[in-house]
Protein backbone atom coordinates (compact mmCIF):
# COMPACT_ATOMS: atom_id res chain seq x y z
CA UNK A 1 0.00 0.00 0.00
CA UNK A 2 3.01 2.36 0.81
CA UNK A 3 4.51 1.65 -2.41
CA UNK A 4 1.58 2.47 -4.43
CA UNK A 5 0.78 5.88 -2.79
CA UNK A 6 4.17 6.75 -2.63
CA UNK A 7 4.69 5.67 -6.58
CA UNK A 8 1.82 6.91 -8.80
CA UNK A 9 3.59 5.13 -11.94
CA UNK A 10 3.74 2.08 -10.21
CA UNK A 11 1.20 -0.10 -11.16
CA UNK A 12 0.04 -2.07 -7.74
CA UNK A 13 -1.32 -5.89 -8.64
CA UNK A 14 -0.61 -6.15 -4.82
CA UNK A 15 -2.44 -3.37 -2.70
CA UNK A 16 -5.73 -4.72 -1.32
CA UNK A 17 -7.63 -0.87 -2.08
CA UNK A 18 -10.89 -1.21 -3.45
CA UNK A 19 -12.66 0.45 -6.52
CA UNK A 20 -12.10 3.73 -6.92
CA UNK A 21 -14.34 4.38 -9.65
CA UNK A 22 -17.51 2.72 -7.32
CA UNK A 23 -17.32 4.86 -4.23
CA UNK A 24 -19.98 5.76 -3.25
CA UNK A 25 -19.63 9.41 -3.04
CA UNK A 26 -22.97 10.97 -3.97
CA UNK A 27 -24.91 8.03 -2.13
CA UNK A 28 -22.58 9.14 1.15
CA UNK A 29 -23.36 12.53 0.76
CA UNK A 30 -26.80 12.54 0.63
CA UNK A 31 -26.96 9.87 3.83
CA UNK A 32 -24.76 12.17 5.96
CA UNK A 33 -27.52 15.22 4.79
CA UNK A 34 -30.50 13.12 5.50
CA UNK A 35 -28.69 12.42 8.76
CA UNK A 36 -27.73 15.95 9.29
CA UNK A 37 -30.86 18.12 8.37
CA UNK A 38 -31.69 18.30 12.31
CA UNK A 39 -30.06 18.77 15.27
CA UNK A 40 -32.34 15.56 16.74
CA UNK A 41 -31.11 13.48 13.70
CA UNK A 42 -27.42 15.19 13.73
CA UNK A 43 -26.72 15.05 17.66
CA UNK A 44 -26.58 11.55 18.05
CA UNK A 45 -23.79 11.70 15.40
CA UNK A 46 -21.30 13.86 17.04
CA UNK A 47 -21.74 12.61 20.46
CA UNK A 48 -20.17 9.15 21.81
CA UNK A 49 -21.89 6.25 21.54
CA UNK A 50 -21.49 2.79 23.05
CA UNK A 51 -18.92 0.18 23.57
CA UNK A 52 -20.66 -2.06 22.21
CA UNK A 53 -21.91 -0.89 18.86
CA UNK A 54 -25.02 1.35 17.61
CA UNK A 55 -28.55 -0.63 18.85
CA UNK A 56 -29.77 -0.46 15.46
CA UNK A 57 -26.60 -1.04 13.49
CA UNK A 58 -26.32 -4.77 15.77
CA UNK A 59 -29.79 -5.54 15.22
CA UNK A 60 -29.63 -4.59 11.34
CA UNK A 61 -26.56 -6.66 10.81
CA UNK A 62 -27.56 -9.38 12.80
CA UNK A 63 -30.99 -9.85 10.92
CA UNK A 64 -28.79 -9.40 7.80
CA UNK A 65 -26.42 -12.49 8.67
CA UNK A 66 -29.66 -14.69 9.72
CA UNK A 67 -31.06 -13.68 6.37
CA UNK A 68 -28.06 -14.34 4.12
CA UNK A 69 -27.71 -17.73 5.89
CA UNK A 70 -31.42 -18.89 5.79
CA UNK A 71 -31.77 -18.18 2.20
CA UNK A 72 -29.10 -21.06 1.14
CA UNK A 73 -30.99 -23.29 2.81
CA UNK A 74 -27.93 -25.11 4.65
CA UNK A 75 -27.54 -26.13 8.12
CA UNK A 76 -30.45 -24.49 10.31
CA UNK A 77 -30.20 -20.41 10.47
CA UNK A 78 -31.84 -20.49 14.37
CA UNK A 79 -32.72 -17.21 15.06
CA UNK A 80 -30.94 -17.13 18.45
CA UNK A 81 -27.62 -17.60 17.17
CA UNK A 82 -27.54 -13.85 15.32
CA UNK A 83 -29.48 -12.24 18.66
CA UNK A 84 -28.09 -8.45 18.42
CA UNK A 85 -26.54 -8.41 22.02
CA UNK A 86 -24.03 -10.91 20.58
CA UNK A 87 -23.28 -8.40 18.11
CA UNK A 88 -19.85 -6.04 18.62
CA UNK A 89 -19.27 -2.97 16.23
CA UNK A 90 -15.62 -2.97 15.77
CA UNK A 91 -13.07 -0.26 13.57
CA UNK A 92 -13.38 -2.97 10.98
CA UNK A 93 -12.88 -6.71 10.97
CA UNK A 94 -9.36 -6.24 11.40
CA UNK A 95 -10.20 -4.67 15.36
CA UNK A 96 -12.37 -8.43 15.77
CA UNK A 97 -9.77 -10.27 15.23
CA UNK A 98 -7.31 -8.30 17.54
CA UNK A 99 -9.47 -8.46 20.28
CA UNK A 100 -10.60 -12.20 19.70
CA UNK A 101 -6.60 -12.67 19.81
CA UNK A 102 -6.25 -10.25 23.03
CA UNK A 103 -9.55 -12.13 24.59
CA UNK A 104 -8.11 -15.97 23.94
CA UNK A 105 -4.93 -16.31 23.23
CA UNK A 106 -1.30 -16.20 25.74
CA UNK A 107 2.33 -15.90 24.29
CA UNK A 108 3.02 -19.72 23.24
CA UNK A 109 -0.88 -21.17 22.42
CA UNK A 110 -1.67 -22.63 19.26
CA UNK A 111 -3.91 -21.34 15.86
CA UNK A 112 -4.69 -23.14 13.28
CA UNK A 113 -4.81 -21.52 9.88
CA UNK A 114 -5.48 -22.53 6.45
CA UNK A 115 -1.91 -22.31 4.03
CA UNK A 116 -1.77 -20.13 2.83
CA UNK A 117 -4.07 -17.22 4.48
CA UNK A 118 -4.77 -13.53 5.44
CA UNK A 119 -1.29 -12.50 6.20
CA UNK A 120 -2.05 -9.49 7.88
CA UNK A 121 -3.42 -11.83 10.91
CA UNK A 122 -0.79 -13.39 11.13
CA UNK A 123 1.12 -10.09 12.28
CA UNK A 124 -1.54 -10.55 14.83
CA UNK A 125 -0.40 -13.57 15.99
CA UNK A 126 3.23 -12.55 16.03
CA UNK A 127 2.38 -9.96 17.99
CA UNK A 128 0.53 -11.91 20.65
CA UNK A 129 3.77 -14.54 20.29
CA UNK A 130 1.60 -17.19 19.33
CA UNK A 131 2.70 -20.06 17.40
CA UNK A 132 1.11 -21.33 14.16
CA UNK A 133 -0.21 -24.09 12.53
CA UNK A 134 -1.09 -24.49 8.27
CA UNK A 135 -3.55 -26.56 7.10
CA UNK A 136 -3.32 -26.85 3.26
CA UNK A 137 -6.05 -26.04 0.81
CA UNK A 138 -8.31 -27.36 -1.94
CA UNK A 139 -10.83 -26.06 -4.03
CA UNK A 140 -13.53 -26.12 -1.88
CA UNK A 141 -11.68 -25.46 1.51
CA UNK A 142 -9.10 -26.64 4.04
CA UNK A 143 -7.64 -30.32 3.73
CA UNK A 144 -10.15 -31.99 6.93
CA UNK A 145 -8.00 -35.39 6.84
CA UNK A 146 -4.59 -32.77 7.51
CA UNK A 147 -6.50 -31.28 10.05
CA UNK A 148 -7.40 -34.15 12.09
CA UNK A 149 -4.03 -35.41 11.84
CA UNK A 150 -2.86 -32.06 12.86
CA UNK A 151 -5.06 -32.57 15.95
CA UNK A 152 -3.83 -35.60 16.75
CA UNK A 153 -0.11 -34.72 16.70
CA UNK A 154 -0.35 -31.97 19.44
CA UNK A 155 -2.41 -34.30 21.33
CA UNK A 156 0.08 -37.00 21.45
CA UNK A 157 2.51 -34.38 21.66
CA UNK A 158 0.56 -32.68 25.08
CA UNK A 159 0.50 -29.55 23.09
CA UNK A 160 -3.45 -29.73 22.62
CA UNK A 161 -3.92 -27.91 25.61
CA UNK A 162 -2.38 -24.48 23.94
CA UNK A 163 -4.50 -25.05 20.81
CA UNK A 164 -7.47 -22.37 21.56
CA UNK A 165 -9.02 -21.83 17.70
CA UNK A 166 -9.08 -22.72 13.77
CA UNK A 167 -9.01 -19.60 11.65
CA UNK A 168 -10.35 -19.71 8.37
CA UNK A 169 -11.37 -17.23 5.66
CA UNK A 170 -14.48 -18.74 4.50
CA UNK A 171 -15.99 -16.43 1.17
CA UNK A 172 -13.83 -16.15 -1.68
CA UNK A 173 -10.30 -16.30 0.63
CA UNK A 174 -7.93 -13.54 0.92
CA UNK A 175 -5.29 -14.02 -0.57
CA UNK A 176 -6.52 -17.48 -3.21
CA UNK A 177 -9.92 -16.37 -3.90
CA UNK A 178 -11.29 -19.87 -2.39
CA UNK A 179 -14.82 -20.51 -0.82
CA UNK A 180 -14.88 -23.14 1.82
CA UNK A 181 -18.14 -25.40 1.49
CA UNK A 182 -20.42 -25.56 4.31
CA UNK A 183 -19.78 -29.02 4.90
CA UNK A 184 -16.03 -28.72 5.18
CA UNK A 185 -17.05 -25.75 7.72
CA UNK A 186 -19.40 -28.19 9.86
CA UNK A 187 -16.25 -31.21 9.60
CA UNK A 188 -14.19 -28.65 11.53
CA UNK A 189 -16.47 -28.19 14.10
CA UNK A 190 -16.94 -31.92 14.85
CA UNK A 191 -13.41 -32.21 15.04
CA UNK A 192 -12.89 -29.36 17.32
CA UNK A 193 -15.79 -31.02 19.40
CA UNK A 194 -13.72 -34.29 19.21
CA UNK A 195 -11.00 -32.98 20.96
CA UNK A 196 -12.41 -30.40 22.93
CA UNK A 197 -11.60 -33.14 26.36
CA UNK A 198 -8.23 -33.49 25.49
CA UNK A 199 -7.77 -29.75 24.99
CA UNK A 200 -9.29 -29.16 28.50
CA UNK A 201 -11.13 -26.00 26.91
CA UNK A 202 -13.30 -24.91 24.23
CA UNK A 203 -11.58 -24.77 20.79
CA UNK A 204 -13.09 -21.75 18.45
CA UNK A 205 -13.72 -21.79 15.31
CA UNK A 206 -13.38 -17.82 14.03
CA UNK A 207 -14.53 -17.60 10.92
CA UNK A 208 -13.36 -14.31 8.27
CA UNK A 209 -16.21 -13.27 6.44
CA UNK A 210 -14.80 -10.35 5.17
CA UNK A 211 -15.28 -10.93 1.45
CA UNK A 212 -18.84 -12.49 1.37
CA UNK A 213 -21.23 -9.73 0.31
CA UNK A 214 -18.68 -9.67 -3.32
CA UNK A 215 -19.71 -12.58 -4.64
CA UNK A 216 -20.59 -12.02 -8.43
CA UNK A 217 -20.92 -15.40 -9.48
CA UNK A 218 -22.42 -18.65 -7.90
CA UNK A 219 -24.40 -19.60 -5.05
CA UNK A 220 -23.89 -18.19 -1.30
CA UNK A 221 -22.51 -20.34 1.22
CA UNK A 222 -23.88 -20.78 4.58
CA UNK A 223 -21.76 -19.95 7.34
CA UNK A 224 -20.59 -21.82 10.33
CA UNK A 225 -23.18 -20.70 12.35
CA UNK A 226 -26.06 -22.85 11.14
CA UNK A 227 -23.55 -25.83 11.75
CA UNK A 228 -25.11 -28.55 14.36
CA UNK A 229 -21.44 -27.87 15.81
CA UNK A 230 -21.90 -24.70 16.19
CA UNK A 231 -23.52 -23.74 19.25
CA UNK A 232 -21.28 -21.58 21.05
CA UNK A 233 -17.76 -22.30 19.44
CA UNK A 234 -18.44 -19.79 16.29
CA UNK A 235 -17.12 -16.56 16.05
CA UNK A 236 -17.75 -15.16 13.26
CA UNK A 237 -16.71 -11.78 11.52
CA UNK A 238 -17.35 -9.54 8.70
CA UNK A 239 -17.44 -5.95 7.20
CA UNK A 240 -18.80 -2.79 5.82
CA UNK A 241 -16.00 -1.49 4.47
CA UNK A 242 -14.76 -3.55 1.75
CA UNK A 243 -18.52 -3.74 -0.22
CA UNK A 244 -19.30 -0.26 1.18
CA UNK A 245 -16.08 1.79 1.13
CA UNK A 246 -12.76 1.21 2.94
CA UNK A 247 -12.71 4.02 3.97
CA UNK A 248 -15.56 3.43 6.59
CA UNK A 249 -13.85 1.66 9.05
CA UNK A 250 -16.67 -0.41 10.18
CA UNK A 251 -16.52 -4.11 10.79
CA UNK A 252 -18.58 -6.43 13.15
CA UNK A 253 -18.70 -9.55 14.82
CA UNK A 254 -20.98 -12.17 16.98
CA UNK A 255 -19.37 -13.10 20.18
CA UNK A 256 -20.80 -16.09 22.15
CA UNK A 257 -20.26 -15.50 25.93
CA UNK A 258 -17.99 -15.43 28.31
CA UNK A 259 -16.18 -14.16 25.32
CA UNK A 260 -18.10 -10.85 24.29
CA UNK A 261 -17.79 -9.77 27.67
CA UNK A 262 -14.07 -9.76 27.76
CA UNK A 263 -13.77 -8.58 24.24
CA UNK A 264 -16.47 -5.32 25.25
CA UNK A 265 -13.96 -4.67 28.36
CA UNK A 266 -10.68 -4.67 26.30
CA UNK A 267 -12.03 -2.68 22.76
CA UNK A 268 -13.18 0.33 26.15
CA UNK A 269 -9.79 0.19 26.55
CA UNK A 270 -8.99 0.63 23.00
CA UNK A 271 -11.15 3.39 22.17
CA UNK A 272 -14.51 3.35 23.78
CA UNK A 273 -16.28 2.42 21.30
CA UNK A 274 -16.05 2.74 17.36
CA UNK A 275 -17.28 5.89 15.46
CA UNK A 276 -20.41 7.06 16.24
CA UNK A 277 -20.52 9.14 13.00
CA UNK A 278 -19.41 6.14 10.94
CA UNK A 279 -22.31 4.06 12.45
CA UNK A 280 -24.95 6.07 11.68
CA UNK A 281 -24.11 6.56 8.33
CA UNK A 282 -23.67 2.50 7.60
CA UNK A 283 -27.19 2.18 9.37
CA UNK A 284 -28.90 4.92 7.76
CA UNK A 285 -27.59 3.12 4.32
CA UNK A 286 -28.72 0.04 5.19
CA UNK A 287 -31.91 1.57 6.18
CA UNK A 288 -32.27 3.58 2.87
CA UNK A 289 -31.55 0.51 0.64
CA UNK A 290 -28.24 2.38 -0.49
CA UNK A 291 -25.72 -0.19 0.48
CA UNK A 292 -27.60 -2.89 -1.15
CA UNK A 293 -27.70 -0.75 -4.39
CA UNK A 294 -23.96 0.14 -4.05
CA UNK A 295 -23.26 -3.67 -3.49
CA UNK A 296 -24.82 -4.91 -6.66
CA UNK A 297 -23.17 -2.27 -8.62
CA UNK A 298 -19.80 -3.07 -6.83
CA UNK A 299 -20.23 -6.98 -7.68
CA UNK A 300 -20.84 -6.23 -11.46
CA UNK A 301 -17.91 -3.90 -11.44
CA UNK A 302 -15.26 -6.73 -9.89
CA UNK A 303 -16.80 -9.45 -12.28
CA UNK A 304 -15.86 -7.17 -14.97
CA UNK A 305 -12.26 -6.37 -13.68
CA UNK A 306 -11.66 -10.07 -12.89
CA UNK A 307 -12.64 -11.01 -16.35
CA UNK A 308 -10.25 -8.45 -17.79
CA UNK A 309 -7.37 -9.74 -15.24
CA UNK A 310 -7.09 -13.43 -16.25
CA UNK A 311 -7.62 -12.28 -20.10
CA UNK A 312 -4.62 -10.86 -19.60
CA UNK A 313 -3.38 -13.53 -17.70
CA UNK A 314 -3.75 -15.87 -20.83
CA UNK A 315 -2.96 -13.54 -22.94
CA UNK A 316 1.02 -12.30 -20.98
CA UNK A 317 1.83 -15.05 -18.93
CA UNK A 318 3.60 -18.64 -20.02
CA UNK A 319 0.60 -21.10 -20.17
CA UNK A 320 2.59 -23.22 -17.25
CA UNK A 321 1.67 -20.84 -14.45
CA UNK A 322 -1.57 -21.89 -13.17
CA UNK A 323 -4.46 -20.01 -11.03
CA UNK A 324 -8.12 -20.37 -10.81
CA UNK A 325 -10.97 -17.90 -12.32
CA UNK A 326 -12.56 -16.08 -9.19
CA UNK A 327 -16.19 -16.13 -8.51
CA UNK A 328 -15.81 -13.28 -5.97
CA UNK A 329 -13.15 -11.04 -3.66
CA UNK A 330 -10.89 -9.13 -5.13
CA UNK A 331 -7.91 -11.57 -5.92
CA UNK A 332 -6.31 -14.49 -8.25
CA UNK A 333 -3.50 -16.70 -6.93
CA UNK A 334 -1.25 -17.54 -9.31
CA UNK A 335 1.07 -20.54 -8.76
CA UNK A 336 4.70 -20.64 -10.97
CA UNK A 337 6.37 -23.97 -10.82
CA UNK A 338 7.96 -25.20 -8.13
CA UNK A 339 11.56 -25.02 -8.79
CA UNK A 340 11.24 -20.95 -9.53
CA UNK A 341 11.07 -18.33 -7.04
CA UNK A 342 8.58 -15.12 -6.54
CA UNK A 343 9.32 -13.65 -2.67
CA UNK A 344 11.02 -10.39 -1.68
CA UNK A 345 14.25 -11.20 -2.62
CA UNK A 346 14.13 -13.51 -5.60
CA UNK A 347 15.28 -11.96 -8.95
CA UNK A 348 11.24 -12.10 -10.44
CA UNK A 349 9.85 -10.06 -7.71
CA UNK A 350 12.99 -7.09 -8.33
CA UNK A 351 12.15 -7.25 -12.47
CA UNK A 352 8.61 -6.77 -11.81
CA UNK A 353 9.26 -3.75 -9.37
CA UNK A 354 12.29 -2.46 -12.39
CA UNK A 355 9.01 -2.37 -14.47
CA UNK A 356 6.63 -0.46 -11.98
CA UNK A 357 4.54 -3.81 -11.49
CA UNK A 358 3.87 -4.76 -7.93
CA UNK A 359 2.85 -7.87 -6.61
CA UNK A 360 2.21 -9.89 -3.23
CA UNK A 361 4.98 -12.79 -2.46
CA UNK A 362 2.98 -15.69 -1.51
CA UNK A 363 5.18 -16.50 0.46
CA UNK A 364 4.34 -13.88 3.25
CA UNK A 365 0.90 -15.83 3.29
CA UNK A 366 2.06 -19.04 5.22
CA UNK A 367 2.14 -19.02 8.62
CA UNK A 368 5.94 -19.78 9.83
CA UNK A 369 4.95 -23.55 10.76
CA UNK A 370 8.28 -25.41 12.41
CA UNK A 371 6.26 -28.94 10.69
CA UNK A 372 6.97 -27.94 6.90
CA UNK A 373 8.67 -25.51 4.73
CA UNK A 374 6.61 -22.75 3.31
CA UNK A 375 6.48 -22.48 -0.71
CA UNK A 376 7.92 -19.32 -2.18
CA UNK A 377 6.75 -19.94 -5.87
CA UNK A 378 3.00 -18.29 -5.54
CA UNK A 379 1.92 -14.80 -6.21
CA UNK A 380 -1.32 -12.68 -5.13
CA UNK A 381 -2.73 -10.70 -7.67
CA UNK A 382 -5.25 -7.97 -6.71
CA UNK A 383 -8.34 -6.65 -9.51
CA UNK A 384 -9.81 -4.49 -7.08
CA UNK A 385 -8.13 -1.04 -7.04
CA UNK A 386 -6.31 -0.89 -10.58
CA UNK A 387 -8.33 0.31 -13.55
CA UNK A 388 -8.92 -2.20 -16.36
CA UNK A 389 -6.32 -0.37 -18.40
CA UNK A 390 -3.77 -0.58 -15.46
CA UNK A 391 -4.85 -4.53 -14.78
CA UNK A 392 -3.54 -5.01 -18.82
CA UNK A 393 -0.90 -3.00 -18.45
CA UNK A 394 0.58 -4.61 -15.22
CA UNK A 395 -0.47 -7.85 -16.11
CA UNK A 396 1.91 -7.04 -19.72
CA UNK A 397 4.53 -6.13 -17.64
CA UNK A 398 4.83 -9.05 -15.15
CA UNK A 399 4.70 -11.35 -17.77
CA UNK A 400 7.76 -9.37 -19.28
CA UNK A 401 9.45 -10.06 -16.12
CA UNK A 402 8.33 -13.93 -16.23
CA UNK A 403 9.86 -13.99 -19.42
CA UNK A 404 13.53 -13.74 -18.50
CA UNK A 405 12.89 -16.60 -16.27
CA UNK A 406 14.81 -19.86 -16.57
CA UNK A 407 12.13 -22.21 -17.39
Amino acid sequence: MELALRHPDLISLAAGFTDNETLPVDETRGLFAELLKARCTGEPLLQYGNTTGLPALCARTAARILSQDAATGEGIAVESRYAPDQMLITHGSQQFLYLVAETLLDPGDIVVVEDPTYFVFLGILQSRGVEGRGIRLEPDGLDVEQLDAVLTRLRRERRLHRLKLVYLVTYHQNPTGTTTCFAKKAAVLDLLRHYERAAGHPLYLLEDAAYRELRFQGPDTASALTASGGLGRVLYTGTYSKPFATGVRVGFGLLPEPLRTAAVRIKGNHDFGTSSLLQHLMARALESGAYDRHVQRLQARYARKAEGLTTALRRHLPPHIEWREPTGGMYVWARLPKRQRSGLNSPLFRRALDRRVLYVPGRLCYVPDPTRRAPDHEMRLSFGNATERELRTGVRRLGEALAQEAW
